[in-house]
């Protein structure tokens, strides 16, 4: 038997990250921890190193190797250099208030490496094998993050509850994926689609595997009914780890309802579409409904993000190009806004004191006007005001589904949009109409500030000049 060696030069950001992270790790065993900083910089070169890779590995076309498991396609770079740019916003947004507690530990930036490694295998996991290799590496990573800090009881119990719960997904999804094996032959997505497509669609067997794989991503999403964990480990986790959790993976999630809906069961849309249905009006509901009855900010955030997996799938179930340019439109753009928000709770937060709930933005505009402007952009671009870049992300997602002819679902899409309205502008209100609670004024390291600033203003600018990005997303499914 002759065994071919696999051409390794599409999967050289993976072999790299993979070298990268194991150098960090070694290198932090020797690293006093007056010098913490040394490994935060290693890590930092590590994901420039990375980003350098991806940009090389061509500029068009696909490439596929490992027997057609692993692709570098244009969604897979454009996907995997933001998921280096989130991750790095991530660690900058997070040194100061590691530091500040006491935790400012490698551990941090090895879980989060080993995380974003898990999410650059399922951004080009081209078989079912390679995307559940890629999801159990990011899952695994995320469970040990939750519970990074040793000394909080509620940050264990969001741990244990989001590992249980995790594990019964990926035993679901697991089993799903067996299902679609036994009717199809195969693991890989082209030759699954080719076997949907030559008349395996329509079997019932088929049929209950699409539930199981469906309720996986839904999972992952955090979608109504598999979004009990996401409210817990939003609240309970640290910080700087609910940012991690709450921003880069949904770039991982957008890959795995594309590559394994789209591109592995496309054939078989009229089987999961109508459960796609569900779920996202379940999302908007439900998200948007109990978010307006919370008090804690991180919390109304998990809800919100429920809604906004909603707005997602109902781009991806409107079967067209269009669709699903708008929903790769929309998961970078509530990317880009979750980063922010997160980030704004970093930077009022300070040795001691976490800010966590809705009165603390009481009166942010007389203690920072600046960031209180940020944050403004941040809640308005949340709602879908022009001429921010949530603007546009949801115009598109209506656009498609009309076009497709869901009149039904574009209208609750904004019905539930005008109710989501009503929790973002009930911060803005906290900020510019009430008295402060606490007059100290923001003290937080200056990279942090400028970064959070950026971050502000992109969403701004996305909004006033969006047209190379959609053109990007365009591009991609063109």
């Amino acid at each position: 038997m002759t065994f071919l060696t696999p051409d390794l030069g599409p999967a050289m950001a993976e072999i790299v990250l993979g070298i990268g992270l194991c150098l960090v790790l070694v290198a932090d065993l020797y690293i006093p921890e007056r010098a913490r900083d040394v490994t935060y910089l290693l890590t930092m070169a590590v994901l420039v190193v990375t980003a350098w890779v991806v940009g090389g590995i061509g500029a068009d076309g696909q490439q596929v190797t490992f027997s057609g498991s692993f692709v570098v396609d244009p969604l897979a770079r454009i996907l995997k250099l933001l998921a280096l740019l989130v991750v790095a916003t991530v660690f900058l947004y997070s040194r100061g208030y590691l530091k500040d507690r006491g935790v400012y530990k490698g551990e941090y930036f090895l879980l989060g490496l080993f995380a974003l490694l898990g999410i650059l295998v399922m951004i080009s996991a081209y078989s079912m094998l390679t995307m559940y290799l890629g999801l159990e590496i990011l899952s695994l990573s995320l469970y040990a993050l939750v519970a990074f800090d040793r000394n909080s009881p509620v940050a264990a119990e969001a741990a244990i509850k989001y590992f249980v719960l995790g594990a019964i997904a990926s035993g679901t999804l697991l089993y799903g994926i067996s299902i679609v094996y036994g009717v199809t032959g195969s693991l890989q997505f082209q030759e699954i689609n080719a076997a949907l497509a030559g008349g395996a669609a329509g079997s019932t067997a088929l049929l209950v595997g699409l539930a199981f794989i469906v309720a996986g991503i839904a999972f992952k999403f955090g979608a109504v009914p598999f979004h009990m964990w996401l409210p817990d480990v939003y609240q309970g986790a640290p910080t700087c780890v609910t940012l991690f959790v709450g921003t880069a993976p949904k770039l991982a999630a957008i890959a795995l309802a594309i590559r394994v809906l789209v591109e592995g069961l496309g054939p078989a849309a009229p089987g999961w579409e109508p459960m796609l249905i569900i779920l996202a009006v379940l999302s908007l509901s439900t998200g948007n409904l109990v978010a307006i009855a919370q008090t804690n900010f991180r919390r109304m955030l998990a809800y919100s993000t429920i809604g906004h997996v909603g707005f997602i799938f109902l781009g991806l179930l409107a079967g067209s190009s269009a669709g699903l340019q708008a929903s790769l439109f929309y998961t970078i753009i509530y990317v880009l806004m979750a980063a922010g928000s997160f980030g704004m709770l970093i930077l009022m937060s300070r040795k001691g004191f976490d800010a966590d709930d809705l009165d603390d933005f009481k009166g942010l505009n007389k203690r920072s006007p600046w960031f209180a402007f940020i944050m403004m952009l941040l809640m308005l671009s949340m709602i879908g005001v022009p001429p921010l870049a949530g603007f546009y992300a949801k115009w598109w997602i209506l656009a498609a589904l009309l076009d497709q002819g869901y009149v039904w679902l574009a209208v609750i899409g904004v019905l539930f949009s005008v109710i989501g309205a009503f929790y973002y502008l009930r911060i803005i209100k906290l900020m510019y109409f009430d008295e402060p609670q606490d007059a100290a004024s923001l003290e937080a390291p200056a990279d942090l500030q400028f970064a959070l600033s950026i971050n502000g203003l992109v969403v701004l600018g996305l909004g006033l000049f969006p047209d190379r990005l959609i053109a990007i997303c365009a591009q991609i499914f063109a």
